[in-house]
C-alpha cells in the first residue's frame, strides 16, 4: 500500500493541472486573438483553438504539400473567396472538390449570381419550393439561382471546354481547361475568376472523384454521348499518387466529408507515408458511423495519419468554421 492509498487519496495518473481560461472578448480584436481566447476556453472553443494551431503550422512549413478537401455546398454558401485566395496564396497544393462546386464557381466566373433566399415558413415549406419551381428558381437551404444560370454554364462548356478534347481525358486535366474556360471568360465579368481559374493559373491540380453527380457531370456524359470524349477517372489515382509521393511531408484539411474526404485521406493507403497534419471540419457527430463524421482519430487507425500526427477535428458549419480558421492562421503567419 502506498502512501496516497493510506491517505484515502488516488494517483492521478490522467489528470495534469491545466486550468480552463475564460474568453475575453473585446473590439477591435483580430481573428487571432479570438481564436487565442477560444484556445482558454473548452468543448468547441478549443477544438476551434486548437485546429487554428495546427493549420498554422501546417500553412507556415515549407516542406508541407497540403491537400485540400471541399465537399458541401461552398461555393453557393459564400466560401468560394476564401478557397480562391488560399489557393493564389500556396496554401492549396492539390484540391479534391465536387462537380457541384466547380458548377457553382464556374457560373459566378462567367457571369452568373447567387442570390439571398429563405427556406419555406413552417407548414408552407412545400408550397414555397413549388412557387421556386415555377419561377425557374432553384433553391439550396437559404440561397436562391436562377436556372437560366445553368444554360449560361452549359453553353460555357460546349463553346469553350468540350472542343480541347478527343477521347479520354483525366478528369484533373478537364477541370483544368475549366479553369482556363473560366479564367478566359472572365474578363468582361465583374466578378472574381474563381477556384478553378485560381488553380489553372497556380498550377494546382483540381480532382473531382464524383464528377457524374453534378451538373457538370452530366453536361460531360451528355458530351460523351455525341463524340469520342470521356472522363478517365482511374487516371487520377495515378496523378494524385504522384503528388503524395513526391511530398516530404502532407497536410490535410477538410471540409465537409463525403466522397473528397475519402478521396484526399485514401491517398496515403497508395503511399510509404500518411498525413502529418490533419484539421476536419464537419457538421457530422461521429456516433453516427458515417463517413463524414468519422474522426482523423479513426482514419489513423487505417494508415492515414501517422501515429505521431497533429490533428483536430471540429463540430460545426463550414461556412462559420473555415474563415475563422483561414483569417485566424492567416494572423499567425502574419
Amino acid at each position: 500500500m502506498t502512501d496516497d492509498d493510506a491517505d484515502g487519496e488516488v494517483p492521478r495518473e490522467e489528470f495534469h493541472e491545466d486550468p480552463i481560461g475564460h474568453a475575453a472578448v473585446r473590439a477591435g480584436m483580430t481573428a487571432g486573438d479570438l481564436a487565442a481566447e477560444y484556445g482558454k476556453a473548452g468543448i468547441g472553443a478549443a477544438k476551434m483553438g486548437r485546429a487554428v494551431d495546427v493549420y498554422a503550422e501546417m500553412l507556415a512549413r515549407d516542406d508541407v504539400t497540403n491537400f485540400f478537401g471541399l465537399a458541401g455546398a461552398m461555393v453557393p454558401g459564400g466560401m468560394r473567396q476564401v478557397v480562391t485566395d488560399l489557393i493564389r496564396d500556396g496554401h492549396i497544393d492539390v484540391l479534391v472538390t465536387t462537380g457541384a462546386n466547380l458548377t457553382h464557381d464556374s457560373i459566378e466566373a462567367i457571369g452568373g449570381k447567387h442570390h439571398h433566399g429563405r427556406t419555406g415558413p413552417e407548414g408552407q415549406e412545400r408550397d414555397h419550393d413549388e412557387r421556386l419551381r415555377d419561377e425557374g428558381v432553384d433553391r439550396i437551404y437559404n440561397v436562391y439561382l436562377p436556372q437560366e444560370h445553368f444554360t449560361l454554364f452549359e453553353n460555357h462548356l460546349r463553346e469553350h471546354v468540350f472542343p480541347a478534347f478527343e477521347g479520354p481525358v483525366a478528369i484533373s486535366e478537364f477541370t483544368r481547361e475549366l479553369g482556363r474556360a473560366n479564367a478566359a471568360a472572365n474578363a468582361d465579368v465583374d466578378e472574381d475568376a474563381g477556384i478553378a481559374a485560381a488553380a489553372y493559373e497556380n498550377d494546382v491540380p483540381v480532382f473531382v472523384p464524383a464528377i457524374q453527380d453534378s451538373v457538370l457531370g452530366i453536361q460531360a456524359w451528355m458530351h460523351s454521348q455525341v463524340s469520342e470524349f470521356t472522363l478517365d477517372a482511374l487516371a487520377d489515382l495515378t496523378n494524385v499518387t504522384d503528388v503524395a509521393f513526391d511530398a516530404e511531408r502532407t497536410g490535410a484539411t477538410v471540409v465537409g466529408g463525403g466522397v473528397p474526404k475519402n478521396f484526399v485521406l485514401q491517398t496515403m493507403l497508395t503511399v510509404p507515408e500518411a498525413y502529418d497534419y490533419g484539421v476536419q471540419l464537419t457538421t457530422d457527430p461521429a456516433s453516427t458511423g458515417g463517413l463524414s463524421g468519422a474522426t482523423l482519430d479513426e482514419a489513423r487507425s487505417w494508415g492515414k495519419l501517422e501515429k505521431s500526427a497533429q490533428n483536430v477535428t471540429v463540430l460545426g458549419d463550414a461556412t462559420i468554421t473555415l474563415p475563422l480558421l483561414v483569417a485566424a492562421a492567416r494572423d499567425r503567419l502574419d
